[in-house]
């Protein structure tokens, strides 16, 4: 499959799913499901430029390492210590990829809508909390510590998960009073499908080609463990 993959002969979400299933990924499991990166950082032009490579993330990094919020994660790692000696020192108290994320983002469509409820005791999470914006998803996790999760993969081919075609009540934020129904899609998408179209064509790019395995190498490969992780700010409770 790297053979294939190197040589061009499958695609990079081909290659992202297979690596998935291998490392024991599945749709089955909630809490291994197979978990994708956010590949651009601009949620805001007009068009979208995929001969920039400014649009896009820095996939060497993990999620969480903003300029903003990086030294967070260094004092943290650097200053934990557990008087019991059982927990690890990390850089994460949180995950990339659960269960609860994976709910988050498919809360429009059953059965995770009702697992979602179930989850929130009977109800809907508040509307502030929920999956309402893709722009803002992508700012939060600049800005808050305590958010790195990555994506999955409907992002990539699901334009049905950004409508909310089954008409759920899923309130209105606190602050605008704007009520959370279709996701927010970016300046440049027209449509939950023009969404799902340029966000794969940005898959399939050259930049992400050349840069994938540097993600790769966070998720599924050396830079997991060991004085390497600690290096990369990757290290999780």
């Amino acid at each position: 499959v790297l053979q294939k993959w190197v040589n061009r002969e499958i695609s990079n979400f081909d290659y992202l799913i297979q690596l998935n299933t291998m490392a024991g990924r599945t749709y089955n499991d909630l809490a291994q499901y197979p978990v994708f990166p956010w590949i651009l950082r601009d949620y805001t032009s007009e068009e979208l430029d995929l001969n920039n490579p400014a649009v896009f993330r820095d996939l060497s990094k993990p999620i969480g390492c903003s300029v903003v919020i990086i030294k967070i994660y260094f004092f943290r790692y650097e200053n934990f210590e557990d008087p019991l000696g059982i927990i690890d020192k990390f850089h994460y108290g949180t995950h990339y990829s659960n269960a609860a994320g994976v709910m988050h983002y498919l809360i429009r469509v059953e059965p995770f809508t009702t697992l979602h409820i179930q989850l929130q005791s009977g109800r809907f999470d508040c509307a502030d909390r929920q999956f309402h914006s893709i722009p803002a998803t992508w700012q939060a996790l600049m800005d808050n510590p305590n958010d790195v999760k990555e994506l999955i993969p409907e992002f990539f081919y699901f334009p049905e998960f950004l409508e909310n075609q089954n008409g759920f009540n899923l309130g209105q934020l606190q602050i605008s009073k704007e009520v959370v129904n279709d996701v927010v899609l970016p300046k440049w998408a027209h449509s939950p499908e023009d969404f799902i179209y340029k966000h794969r064509k940005a898959l399939e790019s050259e930049y992400v080609s050349a840069h994938l395995h540097e993600w790769i190498d966070l998720i599924f490969g050396y830079k997991q463990r060991g004085p390497a992780a600690v290096e990369a700010l990757n290290v999780f409770y």
